[in-house]
């Protein structure tokens, strides 16, 4: 497939761009039955056209576009684009719409027996970037290999939400390590097709803080925890050896040396480096339980955790650009736009201080279902989730996408640009 303009450069100025929030869980929950098809449960693989016009009229020149794999891969080795053909040279060729790849958003396909920890996993991960690579050469350009692999790993591996359903540190770590050798093989699959190709990685981020520094307790759990949001990073540039800081963390939890050099003998860079930052869920607090353990929660935040964040990545990844892949927050529309408005603000000050600040994401475009979903008992409306531009609400023509001002603010941004 090809398009009718030039692909974007990094070199074309500050990128602005949105999403579409795109979970796939297709194994049916083993208790309610329900899937997290977020494309079905917000109707976009019906509403697609509507839903890219909005796009467009916010005048962002990119989109982060997520793939659902388990229905463009139903088979090993058999791969279906009728849907995404459309999708995708509707985006490129009409509106001008840069999609960045977003291959795997949570979730494995079903015929993948014990999903990430399949032995064969960073092969199939990496036939299906092949296939797609070639499928839209000349169409697609800019990727990125698998979304929030740390909270992946996290659902997968720790909390046992997801399959394969681990509840273990050793589960996260298992299900972390597969992960990062399917991102390795994935990104070396689609360069071997477009050699040129925009790689995008993309973590949820966090910045812990402890709330008693002198408890050696407490300061070591935040050491840990800090150093656990740049795991995934650090594991497919090959950086982690012996003098790495998580290296005898790694060690208890069955890693081996000769996995760590795997990653160093396939280490692969990418173009940009993505965060993904919410003020309702990235500060955590660090404290000391009564019974003499260590407790981590969750403490509300706003820009100054952005920015601190920001000028983090930038330092520890220097000189390799860096990007808010996703970001809004929740709450009254007065608090969404502000954060807009302050978040904003933030990309100005960083690129002021010298930051390779590259582009600003608002995601999603429109409310989302919250995963809880998967595993609740109550009426859809109950897990919408208004922190997009456009929320949704239930109408008799189904999910209707209602205009906000949070709509007029990104757009204000945008034109303003940095």
């Amino acid at each position: 497939m090809n398009r009718t303009a030039p692909p974007l450069s990094l070199g074309d100025g500050f990128l602005w761009a949105t999403g579409i929030e795109d979970t796939f869980i297709a194994e049916p929950h083993a208790v309610t039955g329900r899937t997290l098809d977020e494309y079905a449960l917000t109707e976009h693989y019906e509403r697609w056209e509507e839903d890219l016009r909005l796009i467009a009229e916010l005048g962002v020149r990119a989109a982060r576009y997520g793939i659902p794999w388990y229905r463009v891969n139903p088979r090993p080795g058999e791969f279906d684009w009728s849907w995404t053909d459309r999708v995708l040279e509707t985006m490129v060729n009409v509106h001008r719409i840069e999609p960045i790849i977003d291959l795997v958003h949570y979730g494995t396909p079903l015929w993948m027996e014990r999903s990430f920890l399949n032995p064969d996993y960073p092969r199939f991960v990496a036939e299906y970037a092949r296939a797609f690579a070639e499928h839209y050469r000349g169409l697609c350009h800019w990727y990125t290999p698998l979304n929030e692999p740390r909270v992946n790993a996290w659902y997968a591996g720790r909390l046992g939400w997801w399959p394969p359903h681990g509840r273990s540190w050793r589960g996260f770590t298992d299900v972390m390590l597969q992960i990062c050798r399917g991102i390795c093989l994935t990104q070396a699959a689609i360069r071997d097709v477009v050699p040129d190709a925009v790689m995008v990685h993309v973590d949820a981020t966090d910045l812990y803080v402890p709330l008693d520094a002198a408890d050696s307790r407490v300061a070591g759990e935040t050491r840990t925890r800090q150093e656990l949001v740049f795991l995934a990073l650090d594991l497919v540039l090959g950086r982690i050896d012996d003098r790495h800081r998580l290296h005898g963390w790694l060690a208890r939890q069955g890693v081996r040396d000769e996995d760590l050099r795997w990653f160093r003998e396939h280490a692969v860079t990418p173009d940009v480096i993505g965060y993904n930052m919410y003020p309702m869920f990235s500060r955590k607090v660090v404290r000391s339980t009564p019974r003499g353990g260590v407790r981590v929660g969750i403490r509300p935040c706003w820009t100054e955790t952005l920015m601190e964040l920001t000028r983090m990545y930038a330092a520890r990844y220097s000189p390799i650009p860096v990007m808010i892949t996703e970001t809004a927050c929740s709450g009254s529309m007065k608090r969404r736009i502000r954060w807009i408005e302050d978040s904003v603000e933030v990309v100005r000050q960083a690129r002021a201080e010298g930051i390779p600040l590259v582009g600003y994401t608002f995601w999603p475009l429109y409310s989302l279902v919250t995963w809880a979903y998967r595993n609740g008992r109550a009426e859809l409306g109950d897990y919408l989730l208004d922190m997009g531009l456009w929320d949704l609400r239930r109408t008799d023509k189904g999910l209707e996408r209602v205009h906000t001002p949070a709509v007029d603010a990104y757009k204000r941004a945008v034109r303003a640009s940095v």
